[in-house]
């Protein structure tokens, strides 16, 4: 798997290159996001925007990745594409992992998110 990683202030983005995330490349991906975190990464974004196809094993990846930034960080996901978001509606995963149309508007997101766990 490809990624192309950059920060939006304290946001760190993962922008995935491939086109598929299925059995063959799920668990390079889990470890892959999971490595991020383990770096110190604990509010990402992965931008899924190059994605057109997710089977299961590919959204067990996501929800295992999901489980491991635990209570400790944030995880979202942005720009999916029509059949990628169809299949996370389908799945009910659109409710399980906050979704947004860009990174920016994720990362605006999570840093507003960031400042008021600070303040409180």
């Amino acid at each position: 798997m490809r990624f192309e990683t950059s920060n939006i202030g304290p946001v760190f983005v993962v922008k995935v290159l491939d086109h598929r995330i299925s059995a063959d490349v799920a668990t390079q991906f889990k470890q892959e996001v999971i490595s991020y975190m383990e770096r110190g990464n604990h509010t990402i974004v992965l931008d899924l925007s190059q994605v057109n196809f997710i089977d299961s094993c590919g959204l067990g990846a996501l929800i295992a990745s999901l489980k491991a930034v635990g209570s400790d960080g944030q995880l979202v996901i942005c720009g999916l594409q029509d059949a990628v978001a169809g299949i996370f509606k389908l799945t009910r995963m659109d409710r399980v992992i906050r979704l947004f149309a860009s990174s920016h508007d994720a990362a605006a997101a999570l840093d507003e998110t960031s400042l008021l766990a600070h303040q409180a």
